[in-house]
C-alpha cells in the first residue's frame, strides 16, 4: 500500500499548478568580459592607475632640467616701452631737466650659467626620482592586477552563488510539488504545503539577493577598471574559468623572488637611493659657485615737442652767431680769415635755422620704438666661495641624512613586512586548497542526506521538517565549496601580489 501511495504522488507532481512567480529564469547574455579584457581595460582607465602614470612626465623632465642647467646657459630677452613726462629729477645729487615729453623703448638680452655643487648633483638626484617613480608605477600596476584579478574572482564567486541559490529554489519548487502531491492523497496535512511554500519563498528571496550580490561585484570590477558597464550588468558573463590545481609552490623560493620583485620593496630601495642622492647634494654647498653672464641692451628716446626743441637749437645757434661775429671781428684784426658764422651754427640766416639741420634733427629724433641705439656688450665672471651661513648648510645636511636613514628603515620594515606576507599567504593557499576537499566531502554528504530524506518523504516515513532541514544543509555545503574554491583562487592572487610575478 505505501509503493502504490507514492506512486500516486509521483504521478500527481506534474499535474500540480504552481501560481508563485518564476524567479528562475536565465537573463540573456548581451557581454562577455575575460579577465584579460578586464586587465586591459583598466590598465587604459583606471583613474587611481592613471594618476600613477601622471608622475612619469614630471620624473622624465626633471632629468632634462637637471642635465640643462648643467650644460645649456639660461637665456632671457626683454623688451620694455615708456613715457616721461617734461620736469625735472634729481639724481645723486644732480638735478636733470627734460623740457619736452617723450617715449622711450629698450631692449635686454642676457645669458648666464651657474656651476656649483647643487647643479653637478643634480643629474644623479633626478635619475634616482626618476627610477623610485618607474617603480612606483610598476607597482602600482602590479596592485591594480591584483584588485581586478580579486574582484574578477569575487564575481565569479558571487555568481556562483546565483547558481547555488536557483538550485535552492528548483528544489525547493520539487518539495512543493512533492507536499502538494501527497497533500492531494490524503498522505500528509496541509501544514506540510504552508512550510514547502514558505520554504519555496525564501530560497526565492535568497536568491534575488544572491542576484543583487553578483550585480553588484560586476559594478564594483567596472568601477575599478574605470569604465561604464557596456550592458546591464545582469546582462554581463564574466567566461574565464579558473581550475583547481594542487599548489607546488616552494616557500623559499617564493620568499626569495619577492625580495628580489616586491614592487612596493623596490619602490622603497628606490626612494632610499633618492635620499641618498639627496645628501650627496646637500654637502656640495660646501663647493664654490661659478658664475657666467653676457648680455646685449639697446634704448631709445623720441620727443614729442619737436617745436620746443627746435626753439631751444635756434636759441643756442643765435647765441653761437652772435660769439661767431665776435670772433670774426678778432680774427679780422688779426689778419685772419673770418668763419661763415651762418654755417658755423646751422642757420640758414639770422633768425631761422638751416633746413637741413631741421631735417636732421627730425631724422634723429624718430627712433621710437624700434630705431634702438646699442649699447656696448657686457660680460662677467664671478666665482664665490660660502664661509659661514649660520650653520644652515649643516642644518641641511642632517635633515637629508635623516631621511634617508628613515628611508633605509622603511625599506628594513617593508622587508619583513613582504616575508609576512609571502609566508602568511603560502599557508593560507595551502589552508584553502586543504578546505575544498573538506568542503566538497561535506558537499558530497549533504547531497546524500538530501537523497535520503526526499525518498523517506516520498514513502511517508520523513517529515516536512526533516526534508527542509537537508535542503537547507545542502545549500550550505554547496555555497561553503564555492566559497573554498575561490577563496583558493583568491589566496593565489594575493600570494602573487606579494611575490611580484604570475605564479600560474
Amino acid at each position: 500500500m505505501p509503493r502504490i501511495t507514492a506512486l500516486l504522488v509521483v504521478a500527481l507532481i506534474a499535474t500540480v499548478p504552481l501560481h508563485a512567480q518564476d524567479t528562475t529564469q536565465a537573463v540573456p547574455i548581451r557581454a562577455t568580459l575575460t579577465l584579460s579584457e578586464a586587465l586591459q581595460q583598466a590598465q587604459a582607465n583606471s583613474p587611481a592607475y592613471r594618476q600613477v602614470l601622471n608622475d612619469a612626465g614630471p620624473a622624465r623632465w626633471g632629468v632634462r632640467q637637471a642635465y640643462s642647467q648643467l650644460f645649456l646657459p639660461s637665456a632671457d630677452v626683454s623688451l620694455g616701452l615708456g613715457y616721461t613726462g617734461a620736469g625735472s629729477s634729481t639724481f645723486g645729487g644732480t638735478e636733470f631737466r627734460q623740457s619736452s615729453p617723450s617715449y622711450n623703448s629698450s631692449y635686454d638680452i642676457s645669458l648666464g650659467w651657474r656651476l656649483d655643487g647643487q647643479t653637478l648633483t643634480a643629474p644623479a638626484r633626478a635619475k634616482a626620482l626618476r627610477r623610485a617613480t618607474s617603480e612606483q608605477i610598476a607597482a602600482g600596476g602590479v596592485s591594480l592586477k591584483a584588485d581586478i584579478t580579486t574582484q574578477y574572482l569575487t564575481t565569479l564567486q558571487a555568481v556562483a552563488q546565483v547558481d547555488v541559490a536557483e538550485q535552492q529554489v528548483k528544489r525547493n519548487d520539487d518539495f512543493l510539488r512533492l507536499a502538494q502531491a501527497r497533500y492531494q492523497v490524503g498522505q500528509t496535512t496541509l501544514l506540510d504545503v504552508r512550510q514547502a511554500e514558505v520554504t519555496k519563498s525564501t530560497s526565492e528571496v535568497a536568491l534575488l539577493r544572491a542576484r543583487q550580490a553578483a550585480n553588484e561585484a560586476k559594478l564594483e570590477l567596472f568601477r575599478l577598471m574605470g569604465i561604464e558597464p557596456p550592458a546591464p550588468v545582469a546582462e554581463i558573463a564574466l567566461t574565464d574559468s579558473f581550475p583547481v590545481v594542487e599548489p607546488q609552490f616552494d616557500l623559499q623560493s617564493l620568499l626569495q623572488a619577492a625580495e628580489q620583485q616586491n614592487p612596493n620593496l623596490r619602490a622603497l630601495r628606490a626612494q632610499e637611493d633618492a635620499a641618498g642622492a639627496a645628501v650627496t647634494a646637500a654637502k656640495s654647498q660646501y663647493l664654490p659657485t661659478l658664475n657666467v653672464s653676457a648680455g646685449w641692451s639697446g634704448f631709445t628716446q623720441e620727443f614729442t615737442n619737436e617745436d620746443l626743441l627746435l626753439s631751444q637749437q635756434l636759441s643756442g645757434a643765435q647765441a653761437g652767431y652772435q660769439s661767431c661775429l665776435e670772433n670774426n671781428q678778432i680774427r679780422t684784426s688779426a689778419g685772419l680769415t673770418p668763419v661763415n658764422c651762418l654755417t658755423a651754427n646751422g642757420l640758414q640766416d639770422p633768425s631761422a635755422l638751416d633746413p637741413a639741420v631741421v631735417t636732421a634733427f627730425h631724422e634723429q629724433n624718430n627712433v621710437f620704438p624700434f630705431s634702438f641705439s646699442r649699447q656696448p656688450f657686457s660680460a662677467r665672471l664671478s666665482i664665490s666661495l660660502p664661509i659661514f651661513n649660520g650653520f644652515s648648510r649643516e642644518l641641511d645636511v642632517a635633515q637629508q641624512q635623516a631621511q634617508r636613514e628613515d628611508a633605509a628603515e622603511q625599506v628594513r620594515a617593508n622587508r619583513l613586512l613582504v616575508r609576512k606576507s609571502v609566508e602568511a599567504d603560502y599557508l593560507q593557499v595551502q589552508t584553502a586548497y586543504s578546505s575544498i576537499a573538506v568542503q566538497q566531502a561535506a558537499r558530497d554528504a549533504a547531497r546524500d542526506q538530501l537523497r535520503l530524506a526526499q525518498d523517506r518523504y516520498r514513502l511517508g516515513s520523513g517529515t516536512a521538517l526533516e526534508l527542509s532541514d537537508a535542503q537547507n544543509a545542502v545549500q550550505g555545503a554547496e555555497g561553503a565549496y564555492v566559497n573554498a574554491v575561490y577563496g583558493y583562487h583568491i589566496a593565489i592572487a594575493a600570494l602573487e601580489a606579494a611575490v611580484g610575478r604570475p605564479l600560474r
